[in-house]
């Protein structure tokens, strides 16, 4: 078993990172089977470094902070050479040096930062960068990530008792290609960049997608602290790599500015051929003992500055204007451009914000267009050429109307989106059902993407109240349903059926009305159909509610589709109890507290509890800050309570949370 776990690391460290392996695929797969089947035959001696411990499970209640060791500092930006010589020389002034200073020069990677801490060679815990002080704890997505060692190899020196090492996630361009076919061979929508989809990968908590991490790639750029005996930069990167960590290949040392800048406008011609996206190149000062009597600000190193790269744009033609109508309804101009390459991408369409940013560029049909890469990533129209406008074309006017599904579009004042009210609105189905499901609506536990994929895809729900009358038999043919999950699902949905009035306004997804609003709208007209006679003037006057809330319930009831899907949800046995009118919203005995909840209570649901604060006239957040009141915990608090300690706040259980609401 040790032979298997060091041999499939070396041959992950050879694909991965030293890109020249030595066996196939399938002579990879039939050691980790052998190794597979040694640790069912041996459990007790599983090893945690082993490949096979990958597959973890992610937090149950979101991500735990981690606090780094050494704050993960931003950069500071160089936009022309005249910023790079103006960097070199403050570097000198503070070091009172007249002699040149030698920097390594690095490929600025576009991907999201992360910190790895290994002790004892061990992968411990591995953390975004989040506010530079305090990331999240994503060590479980991590493990996935197939050229992150999960154990060190011995190196150049020993490695470190506790090492924390600093780098960047990406996913390479073929990577992110193959994923967006395969997305967009299952109706989803594609990922806009390589950069958001890896930083997007790292925060997945449920419905893990495994393929997606492990098409992921890290390389490592630093460490928190430099090991005893390193010197320099470049020296740092080659011990890490000793180690069996990827570092980035695009690197050189450089002599002064001019050097610098000429090792950025090389990489900058070779860019569209490199494997992954980057932005620019990172040059800092080489010698670590410089590093540190140059010391940092407050939000960035004095020791090293990003020199970003110039957008690239280019001219082309817009040959006819669309909509797209997204999952949440939004109603988006999308210019259809002549195709045309921009930053070794191809660009066939721009997206046009919304009926604002057109009228505000005034981009017509046929007009010509600047075109670049926004980030170098999204591909945006800067300006037209007016010199260059056709005689006889016409302002851009958005649609009236869904170009999906006919309903008559609405745009709330003071919102610049156009949005789609309707429910069963195809473009919106599938979004509009796991909303549905959701624990904060109807609940319906099973009821996740992956199913719901399939019960439109082979229209077995065409409206969203079709979802009520699914039969065990339909559901027992779809794939990963048999007879058991079939008849699980069916009596969710059957509980699902007795519900709240506050829970089935949010289930229905109308803009602006969340948990609060939904609460406060139940307690005042206490049932449906009051709500539903009620007038933009009347909904306005209840506390709480503003005009941008009014106006979205009272639009959402005034289409007759949703009339009517309301009403064959009822007829489907959707139903709820009148509930007694609670306090106005700023009344009560916990009026203007502050609650976040954790671990499991001994006589109440999370969900229960939240009601019984939320009628008090408290409400419920979902993180500890120093603006909580209370912590309300249970058992198995986790980070929470560690967090409510360290702030001061006020610690309760369930028995004090009724003395509080006087139950």
């Amino acid at each position: 078993m040790a032979f298997l776990i060091e041999e499939l690391g070396r041959h992950l460290r050879l694909y991965h990172v030293e890109d020249a392996p030595e066996i196939s695929d399938a002579a990879y797969d039939e050691l980790f089977r052998e190794l597979l089947d040694l640790e069912r035959a041996h459990p007790e001696l599983r090893r945690d470094d082993s490949p096979s411990q990958r597959i973890g499970a992610p937090p149950a209640e979101g991500f735990a902070p981690v606090r780094h060791d050494v704050p993960m500092l931003s950069l500071d930006n160089a936009m022309s050479r005249d910023e790079l010589v103006g960097f070199d020389e403050r570097v000198r002034r503070v070091l009172a040096s007249d002699e040149p200073i030698e920097y390594l020069g690095e490929a600025k990677l576009d991907g999201a930062a992360i910190e790895l801490v290994y002790r004892e060679g061990q992968l411990e815990v591995g953390s975004t960068r989040g506010d530079g002080r305090v990331g999240e704890d994503v060590t479980a997505n991590l493990r996935q990530v197939l050229s992150i060692p999960l154990r060190l190899s011995p190196g150049a020196r020993p490695v470190p008792e506790r090492l924390s090492v600093r780098g960047e996630v990406v996913l390479p361009i073929r990577a992110f290609e193959r994923l967006n076919r395969q997305r967009e061979g299952r109706g989803l929508e594609p990922f806009a960049n390589p950069r958001n989809a890896a930083a997007g990968s790292l925060r997945q908590l449920h419905d893990i997608d495994v393929a997606r991490l492990r098409s992921l790639a890290f390389y490592a750029y630093a460490v928190a602290r430099a090991p005893a005996g390193v010197t320099t930069q470049l020296e740092t990167l080659e011990l890490l790599g000793s180690w069996g960590l990827p570092v980035n290949p695009e690197r050189q040392l450089c002599q002064d500015p001019t050097r610098a800048a000429a090792f950025h406008d090389a990489l900058a011609a070779r860019r569209e051929k490199l494997p992954i996206e980057i932005d620019g190149t990172v040059f800092k000062v080489n010698r670590l003992d410089l590093q540190t009597e140059l010391g940092a600000l407050a939000r960035a190193p004095r020791w090293a500055i990003a020199f970003k790269f110039p957008p690239q744009r280019r001219e082309t033609r817009i040959e006819a204007i669309g909509v797209n109508v997204g999952r949440t309804g939004a109603l988006t101009p999308v210019a259809k451009l002549r195709p045309v390459r921009v930053g070794g991408v191809t660009v066939s369409n721009a997206s046009l914000h919304n009926e604002d940013e057109v009228a505000r560029k005034d981009v017509r049909v046929g007009d010509t267009v600047v075109v670049q890469r926004a980030g170098d990533v999204i591909p945006q129209i800067v300006e037209v050429v007016r010199a260059r406008r056709p005689a006889g074309t016409e302002s851009y006017r958005m649609p009236r109307h869904c170009p999906v599904c006919g309903a008559r579009a609405v745009r709330l004042e003071g919102e610049a989106t156009t949005r789609c009210p309707n429910l069963d609105c195809p473009a919106q189905l599938k979004n509009n059902l796991l909303h549905v499901a959701g624990r904060g609506a109807l609940d319906v536990d099973g009821l996740g993407e992956k199913l719901v994929d399939q019960l439109v895809d082979q229209g077995l729900v065409k409206q969203l109240s079709d979802v009520f009358e699914l039969r065990a038999e339909q559901l027992e043919a779809l794939e990963r349903m048999g007879p058991r999950s079939a008849g699980n699902l069916v009596a969710a949905l059957a509980r699902a059926r007795e519900t709240t009035l506050p829970r089935f306004l949010v289930a229905l997804g109308i803009r602006h009305v969340g948990a609060t609003v939904a609460e406060v709208l139940a307690s005042r007209f206490g049932d449906l159909p009051p709500l539903l006679a009620a007038s933009r003037e009347e909904i306005e006057a209840v506390e709480g509610v503003g005009p941008i809330i009014a106006e979205s319930v009272e639009s959402f009831f005034a289409d007759e589709r949703n009339r009517a899907e309301v009403e064959r949800l009822r007829a489907l046995g959707v139903v709820w109890k009148k509930a007694p009118p609670g306090p106005a919203l700023g009344e009560g005995p916990l009026a203007g507290k502050s609650f976040v909840l954790t671990g499991t209570l001994p006589g109440l649901t999370r969900e229960q509890a939240k009601e019984r604060i939320e009628r008090a006239g408290g409400r419920v957040t979902s993180s500890v800050s120093k603006k909580t009141d209370y912590l309300l915990s249970g058992e198995s608090p986790g980070s929470k309570l560690r967090r409510a300690e360290e702030l001061g706040v006020a610690v309760i259980d369930e028995a004090e949370l009724l003395r509080l609401v006087g139950a």
